[in-house]
């Protein structure tokens, strides 16, 4: 039987990863020192061993299924942006984005298990390592389904330096096809690739970030010598303007500085007949 143990042993003396770890003891009737002949002889060592590396350059995707009811997005790192720019690097990562695209996996682990042209996401990836000399990874991996009605929107900014993954509602099953919601989704992908929101309302933000924020503001009011009984007027009100450049419903609207994204959602749900609402967000910035 392959324990737990014996898996995390081996993973401890190669440097490789679970899956293959468990793998190798398999096929090796959980014989440690076999098992690193095994991972050695197919280059899994070599690919793990520049794992250590830092890989903070690659490409964002993004794939949308033809009914906009499914979206994804990815994050594919490597070393340097000379190989990003490779012809062969980016059919790779388009590789994995549809392969991706067409499964149900849900989460980061789910991804890496997917198959493509036989072998797992992670090995296909490992395979790519030893084929460019430097270390790559599937970094990030987010799915959305449309929960009701609405749509699901995705954008790509700076050839691949930023992506967005968006979910907008609406209560009637027909708005979504029309040309003022198509409008308003896609400037919301825009806007959130641009101001870099940190969350879709208060609740999103970490009482820790908030209490961090508030430390700062505190700090440097006792440094302009402000009197303790005026520093939490003050930062309270300080707080107020960190929402509204934090939180994406109280943004202004990058086209529009005059109107939140809240006020936007609502004027263009009253134009269009219906009630809209931002469901979700993510936003992938390179190597952040």
């Amino acid at each position: 039987m392959i324990t737990a143990s014996l898996v995390n042993e081996l993973r401890k003396k190669t440097n490789v990863g679970m899956m293959e770890c468990k793998k190798a003891l398999t096929e090796t009737n959980g014989d440690i020192d076999a098992a690193v002949t095994y991972l050695r002889e197919r280059g899994i060592m070599k690919a793990a061993g520049k794992a250590d590396r830092e890989a903070s350059e690659g490409i964002i995707a993004a794939r949308l299924s033809a009914d906009g009811k499914t979206g994804i997005l990815i994050e594919v790192n490597c070393e340097t942006d000379f190989v990003s720019r490779n012809e062969s690097y980016v059919k790779f990562v388009d590789q994995i984005a549809d392969t991706l695209a067409a499964s149900s996996a849900k989460n980061l682990d789910e991804a890496l298990a997917e198959k493509i042209e036989g072998l797992s996401v992670e090995d296909f990836v490992k395979a790519k390592v030893l084929e460019l000399g430097e270390n790559i990874r599937l970094r990030k991996f987010e799915r959305f389904d449309l929960q009701d009605n609405g749509a699901i929107a995705q954008y790509i900014h700076m050839g691949g330096k930023v992506g967005v993954l968006l979910e907008v509602s609406a209560s009637s099953g027909d708005t979504a096809a029309k040309e003022g919601f198509r409008d308003l989704v896609k400037d919301i992908t825009l806007h959130i690739a641009a101001a870099a929101p940190k969350g879709l309302s208060r609740d999103e933000i970490s009482e820790d970030q908030i209490e961090a924020e508030k430390n700062i503001y505190r700090a440097q009011l006792a440094a302009e010598g402000k009197p303790a009984e005026m520093i939490e007027k003050i930062v309270l009100g300080k707080i107020g303007k960190f929402f509204s450049e934090a939180v994406l419903l109280e943004q202004a609207f990058v086209k529009d500085p005059e109107t939140t994204i809240k006020k936007l959602v609502e004027q263009v749900g009253k134009d269009l007949g219906d009630t809209l609402a931002v469901k979700r967000f993510v936003r992938f910035g390179l190597g952040e």
